[in-house]
């Protein structure tokens, strides 16, 4: 009843390593238990700092029912200049709730887990919403976050036989590149902006707060691009093409790119529907289009791989106890 664990980093990623499939199963029954109404995800709530604006900490709570009935906050830190000197940009902690009682039963190191769940919600739209095997796979943006989302579409099965890596820093591009042929990629090459636009599949995993692709980019009938950065895209190229979201509601704010299509057009009419409305066969995708993904990250996520790694490391004997955390176990 009073028990609380940690659970470190270190463990998190022990767990996760190889277990792309699985993770991203646990993602598509979270995205379906959301669709279906068992699940709450209230708004992202943002801490900025008026001398950091590149810099955030970010609050998502969630309730997600189903198999995993939990609770749970995520508290995740966005700061970008830790990549000049050689750290991740993103931190974070995922903190477990017990759901009949609302006490806190578990505290894990959670960047991994968001890392996952972000690319977990990638690798199911790549074979959800694309057709045919993509031959080639553009990558914009050449962090942790892409690192990640090549090992789950590797995972899932997506070809990557032709991998192109684009980054403004040329250092972090040639890392991507020579990690993905480690890892038993094909041709993996540096390219321009416009060498990585043009794949049948495009990642866009960049700390871009504004659109900087254009109407010059326009994407071809077929090409599926996952917009996890969320805000690369100027709002005109999302007016032709079909538009999934992982939850309406959430993607339109924040001037995301789905969001400035809406402040455009003053309706949501481009809106195609949801990635769960595409997995139930609700929402339908014309194929004389190409497809953008664009998901806004739900707390629901992180709490299906939370509980997932919580109770693998309970059953390896992983969790590190802490005992008395409560300071009162009794009432009276």
């Amino acid at each position: 009843m009073f028990e609380f664990s940690v659970i470190s980093g270190s463990v998190v990623s022990d767990l996760l390593r190889d277990h792309e499939k699985e993770v991203v199963a646990l993602v598509e029954r979270a995205y379906l238990t959301h669709d279906s109404g068992a699940s709450v995800n209230p708004d992202s709530y943002f801490l900025r700092f008026p001398e950091k604006p590149d810099s955030r900490i970010i609050a998502l709570p969630a309730y997600l029912g189903g198999d995993v009935d939990l609770a749970g906050l995520k508290w995740i830190a966005s700061f970008p200049g830790n990549v000049r000197s050689g750290r991740p940009r993103a931190s974070a902690v995922l903190i477990l709730n017990d759901y009949a009682t609302g006490y806190p039963i578990a505290l894990l190191e959670a960047a991994g887990i968001s890392a996952a769940r972000t690319a977990a919600s990638a690798a199911l739209a790549a074979t959800a919403l694309g057709g045919s095997a993509p031959r080639t796979v553009g990558v914009v943006g050449a962090g942790v976050i892409a690192r990640t989302i090549c090992a789950y579409l590797s995972g899932v099965g997506v070809p990557m036989t032709d991998v192109r890596c684009h980054d403004l820093d040329a250092a972090s591009a040639t890392a991507l590149t020579g990690h993905l042929r480690e890892r038993g990629a094909g041709e993996v090459r540096a390219v321009d902006l416009a060498g990585a636009l043009e794949c049948d599949l495009v990642v866009l995993a960049t700390t871009a707060g504004t659109p900087y692709i254009t109407e010059e980019h326009a994407f071809r009938p077929g090409q599926l691009v996952l917009n996890v950065s969320l805000r690369d895209l100027a709002p005109q190229l999302l007016l032709r093409a079909n538009n999934v979201l992982d939850d309406v509601e959430h993607c339109m704010k924040a001037n995301t790119s789905p969001h400035l299509a809406e402040q455009l057009t003053g309706n949501r009419d481009f809106v195609t529907g949801t990635l769960a409305g595409v997995l139930t066969g609700r929402d339908r995708l014309d194929p004389d289009l190409p497809t953008i993904f664009s998901p806004f990250g739900l707390g629901v996520l992180d709490l299906a791989v939370g509980h997932y790694v919580h109770q693998q490391a309970k059953a390896q004997g992983r969790v590190v106890e802490i005992p008395d955390f409560f300071g009162e176990t009794a009432r009276w």
